[in-house]
C-alpha cells in the first residue's frame, strides 16, 4: 500500500503577489483608492456639522493629492508595465524591474496618509518618495519605448503624460513647502489635464477597437491617429486655458473633443458590443468622456454669458464616470486574463460597475441641482460598489493562477 501523498505546500503569497506587475499595483491601488473616498465621505459628514477632518491642510487639497496622483497612479502604473512590452514586443517586465517602483510608490503614499494627520514634514516626505517611485517606472517605460523602437503614437502620448503627472506633483510639492498658490493652481490642473485625461482617452483608443476585433466578428478596427492627437492636444490646451484663467474660452476645444468622442463611440459599434458584458462596460465608461466635454463645453459658454455655469459637474463627470468607470472596466479584465480566469464579466461585476455610474450620476446632479445630499450619497455609492469589487478582486492577487501558468 502507497504511503499518503505528503499535503502540497501552501502558495508563498509574497512571491504570488510579485509575480507579476499588476498583482502588487492593483492591490495598492485598491486600498489606496478606497481609502480616498473613505477620506471624503467622512470629511463630508462631517461638514453637515460645521466641522472638518483635522488634517495639516486644508481637505480639499488632501482630496486633489489624493485623488490625482495617487488613487489612480497605481492602476496606471501596474496597466502601463504589464502593456508596454506587449504593445512594443519586447520581454515582460520583472520583479527587479518593477518592485522599485511598487515600493517607493506604496511607501510613499503611506507616508502621505500619515503625514496628512501628523505633519507637513512627514506628508512632504512621502510625496517625494512617491515623485522617486513615479520618475523609476517612468524611465523603465522609456527604456521598453527606446529599447524597442516600435513606440507608436499612443506610446509618445503616454509617455508625455507620465512627465505631465510627475511634474504637477512636483508642483504640489512645492507649493507645500513654498506656500506659493501657483504651484498649487498648476499641480490641480496638471492633474486632470496633463495627466489623467491623455492616460484614459489614450488607453481607450488603443484597446477598446482592439478588444471589440477579438471577440466580434467581422468588426474592423476604427481609431484615426487624427483622433487621438485631438484630444491629447485638446486635454492639454484646456488646462492651458484654466492656468490663464480663461476657463469661458475652453469651449473652443472641448465641443470639438466631445463632438469626435460621440462619432467614434459609434463607430465602435456599441450596439454590438454591449451584448457582451466585459467589452461593453468599456464602452459605457467612454461614452463618459464625451458627455464630460459637452459639460466643460457648455459650463465655459455659460460663464461667457454671463452665467454661474455647473461647478464641479464636468469635472466629476471625468474623474468618475470615466476615470473610475474605467479603472474598474480595465483592471477586471486584466485580473481575470491574468489570472487564468474566464473572461466574463459576472452579474456581480456587472452591478458593481453600474453602480459606480450611478455614483458619477448623483455626484454630477449634486453640482448641476447645489444638492450637498446628494454627494453623500455619491460617495457611499462609490464606496460600496469599488468595496464590492474590491472583495471579489483583490484576493485573486495572492493567489496562484488556475490555469498554473507563471505571472
Amino acid at each position: 500500500m502507497n504511503p499518503a501523498a505528503a499535503p502540497a505546500a501552501p502558495p508563498d503569497r509574497l512571491a504570488v503577489l510579485t509575480a507579476a506587475v499588476h498583482r502588487p499595483m492593483f492591490l495598492a491601488g485598491a486600498v489606496q483608492l478606497l481609502a480616498t473616498v473613505l477620506f471624503w465621505l467622512g470629511e463630508l459628514w462631517l461638514r453637515r456639522s460645521g466641522q472638518t477632518l483635522a488634517t495639516v491642510l486644508p481637505a480639499t487639497w488632501a482630496h486633489v493629492l489624493l485623488m490625482l496622483y495617487g488613487s489612480f497612479t497605481f492602476f496606471i502604473f501596474g496597466f502601463l508595465m504589464t502593456v508596454y512590452p506587449r504593445w512594443m514586443d519586447g520581454p515582460e517586465l520583472v520583479r527587479a524591474q518593477f518592485l522599485p517602483t511598487v515600493s517607493w510608490l506604496a511607501g510613499g503614499q503611506a507616508l502621505v496618509w500619515i503625514g496628512l494627520f501628523s505633519s507637513k514634514t512627514v506628508l512632504g516626505l512621502g510625496i517625494a518618495a512617491m515623485l522617486a517611485g513615479w520618475g523609476l517606472g517612468a524611465a523603465r517605460l522609456y527604456g521598453v519605448h527606446f529599447d524597442t523602437g516600435r513606440g507608436k503614437l499612443q506610446e509618445r502620448v503616454l509617455n508625455g503624460a507620465l512627465a505631465g503627472g510627475w511634474l504637477g506633483l512636483a508642483s504640489f510639492l512645492l507649493w507645500l513647502l513654498s506656500g506659493d498658490a501657483v504651484f498649487l493652481m498648476f499641480a490641480l490642473k496638471a492633474g486632470l489635464w496633463f495627466w489623467l485625461l491623455p492616460v484614459f482617452v489614450t488607453v481607450c483608443h488603443r484597446m477598446i477597437p482592439f478588444f471589440g476585433s477579438c471577440v466580434l466578428p467581422g468588426y474592423a478596427i476604427v481609431r484615426p491617429d487624427a483622433l487621438l492627437k485631438l484630444w491629447a492636444g485638446g486635454s492639454a490646451l484646456h488646462g492651458l486655458l484654466e492656468l490663464a484663467n480663461l476657463p469661458a474660452w475652453t469651449w473652443i476645444i472641448d465641443l470639438p473633443m466631445a463632438a469626435s468622442a460621440a462619432w467614434i463611440a459609434w463607430q465602435w459599434q456599441p450596439q454590438r458590443a454591449l451584448k457582451i458584458r466585459l467589452l461593453g462596460v468599456l464602452h459605457i465608461a467612454f461614452w463618459w468622456f464625451g458627455f464630460a466635454m459637452f459639460l466643460y463645453g457648455l459650463n465655459a459658454l455659460l460663464l461667457a454669458f454671463g452665467g454661474n455655469g455647473l461647478g464641479r459637474a464636468p469635472l466629476h463627470a471625468l474623474g468618475i464616470g470615466l476615470c473610475a468607470a474605467l479603472v474598474i472596466a480595465m483592471a477586471t479584465r486584466v485580473t481575470l486574463g491574468h489570472s487564468g480566469g474566464r473572461l466574463m464579466a459576472d452579474d456581480y461585476t456587472w452591478y458593481c460597475f453600474l453602480a459606480i455610474n450611478a455614483a458619477a450620476l448623483a455626484r454630477v446632479a449634486a453640482d448641476v441641482h447645489s444638492w450637498p445630499t446628494l454627494n453623500l450619497v455619491a460617495a457611499a455609492l462609490w464606496i460600496a460598489a469599488f468595496g464590492a469589487w474590491v472583495w471579489k478582486y483583490a484576493p485573486i492577487y495572492v493567489r496562484p493562477r488556475s490555469d498554473g501558468r507563471p505571472g
